[in-house]
């Protein structure tokens, strides 16, 4: 019964608008930080009235995270290669596009990731269940190619492997985790833990 006014009210917000609204959230973001972040502080850097984030938006997580899937550049959703080593490959790419820019801004939101529910189901439901799916998903067609068995022990990290060096590196040695590191982190941790020897590397027996 709600859902015909809800649409009516967000296609009056063109693409455009849209993206004032979020840069004006990742600015706040990067300079305040989330727990000083305001509907009411977006709302004047936007210059628009608080009602109409909240008619949007509902609440500040759901709009934070809205902003942050907006800020990505590439998905997951779309890689295809035709094999799972290549799917990886591409995937660490992707990841790269924004790497330092993501992780400034989850630094940004500092501890409220890990104290606040809200903040957490918003951020999952934007940005990280979409991620797991694609990643699902190039297993399992990687599974129907024979490339791997469906209960390889490894299977259950690679998320938290690609996603977790993406906001290590930064803590460790202070740069960013670019497509090359990335790139070099795929061939020499995930695709043999996943028993997929790239291209060139000695097999088991020595030989190519």
């Amino acid at each position: 019964m709600t859902s015909t006014p809800t649409t009516a009210r967000r296609s009056k917000i063109t693409p455009e608008r849209e993206q004032e609204f979020f840069d004006a959230v990742l600015e706040q973001l990067r300079e305040h930080g989330y727990e000083a972040l305001t509907m009411e502080g977006v709302a004047a850097r936007a210059s628009c009235g608080k009602s109409t984030l909240y008619r949007q938006w509902k609440t500040k997580p759901q709009l934070v995270a809205a902003a942050l899937r907006a800020n990505r550049q590439g998905t997951l959703v779309t890689v295809d290669t035709g094999t799972l080593a290549g799917d990886l490959r591409e995937a660490a790419r992707i990841a790269a596009c924004t790497s330092g820019r993501d992780t400034r801004l989850m630094q940004a939101l500092g501890h409220a990731v890990l104290s606040d529910a809200e903040l957490q189901a918003a951020l999952r439901e934007a940005l990280v269940e979409p991620e797991l799916a694609a990643f699902a998903v190039m297993v399992e067609r990687a599974v129907a190619r024979g490339e791997i068995t469906a209960d390889h022990p490894a299977v259950e990290f690679l998320p938290a492997q690609l996603m977790g060096v993406l906001r290590i590196r930064p803590v460790l040695e202070g740069r960013d985790a670019d497509a090359g590191y990335l790139l070099r982190f795929v061939e020499a941790a995930v695709l043999p833990s996943l028993g997929l020897t790239p291209p060139g590397t000695p097999g088991p027996t020595g030989t190519p």
